[in-house]
């Protein structure tokens, strides 16, 4: 079996930091986003890769190269960006006929993967949601099968959102139907998207089941991504591990602090991840996500996310308060 990883978007909904790092390799609770994917599938047996690189890929390629030499990786270059459906035909060549475990660069989510994986038919990954109309929406038939699958409909029939992860036995059908909707043209919001060629797939005979995920972590944009970092840190229990003694500094877990860090004079925490070799001194930060090699000084952040070399100096205050006094200072 291949693991398929899209990972070719642009993620304008995290720019500005996307402008120059993959949404994929942003820091995420003291990993990156493709890092907890990769290693979820590898715990799981999966030791074949396929990524659909576009934007910024040199950096992932880079980075799983240098991360995981010991996997078989192949990297397949999405030029144009037109849909999911686009990125998976493109990587026909590389699966040929293996089965396929297909997982959106951006989903994290959590279930039996060992199960996924082993399923003699296949599967696609679903979870409940309050508003499935920005998601793909899975229909089910009386007897638990999936009878219809539909892009982002503006009047869901169900509640079942497509979370982005796909176990696909019948390799060759799916690629037909991903090629067929190609050839006609056949788009749903300006793309070609992958749920169009499953919803081909059931029409022509094809049997998926539900595999039901616990949990589905958002990472598109930034206040979710904070959100996801806060859960992520508490379930990694990252506050159990080692903390350096920082100079004059009060670490309040969990959080998450890359090697190399000069951290003085301040208040770390909680739900905070900071990257490599960053330096702070005089400042307090809170659900935060700091990259590496940044530099921030005498500032107060919460809900923040810096990108990494970025440098931050707040402004210092000597002030001579009285009594039943209000500041603000903004």
């Amino acid at each position: 079996m291949k693991a398929i990883i899209p990972v070719a978007g642009a993620g304008t909904k995290l720019r500005p930091h996307t402008y120059t790092q993959p949404k994929a390799l942003i820091p995420l609770a003291g990993k990156t986003i493709l890092s907890i994917i990769v290693d979820q599938l590898v715990d799981a047996g999966i030791t074949e890769f396929v990524f659909v690189v576009g934007y910024l890929g040199e950096k992932i390629q880079d980075y799983i190269l240098k991360k995981y030499p010991h996997l078989t990786c192949h990297f397949v270059q999405q030029n144009s960006r037109e849909g999911t459906g686009h990125a998976i035909l493109l990587t026909r060549n590389v699966v040929k006929d293996d089965e396929i475990l297909i997982v959106l660069g951006d989903t994290i989510c959590e279930g039996n993967f060992q199960e996924l994986i082993n399923s003699p038919i296949s599967l696609l990954g679903l979870k409940k949601v309050d508003d499935p109309r920005n998601f793909g929406v899975a229909e089910l038939s009386d007897g638990g099968d999936i009878c219809k699958v539909v892009e982002k409909p503006q009047i869901p029939k169900s509640n079942l959102a497509l979370v982005g992860v796909y176990k696909i036995k019948e390799t060759s059908q799916l690629y037909d139907c991903l090629e067929k909707n190609m050839l006609e043209h056949k788009k749903s919001h300006d793309e070609f998207q992958l749920t169009d060629a499953l919803q081909c797939m059931i029409e022509h005979g094809v049997v998926f089941k539900p595999f039901k995920v616990s949990n589905w972590f958002d990472c598109g944009r930034k206040d979710t991504l904070l959100e996801t970092n806060a859960i992520l840190l508490s379930k990694y229990k990252l506050a159990n591990n080692p903390v350096l003694p920082y100079e004059n500094t009060i670490i309040i877990p969990p959080v998450s602090i890359g090697e190399g860090c000069n951290i003085k004079n301040s208040i770390i925490g909680p739900n905070v991840a900071i990257g490599d070799n960053t330096v702070i001194n005089y400042s307090i930060v809170k659900d935060s996500i700091i990259g590496s090699f940044s530099n921030l000084y005498e500032v107060v952040l919460k809900s923040s996310l810096i990108g990494s070399d970025a440098n931050i100096r707040g402004l210092s205050q000597s002030l001579n308060i009285g009594d039943n006094t209000e500041i603000d200072l903004g």
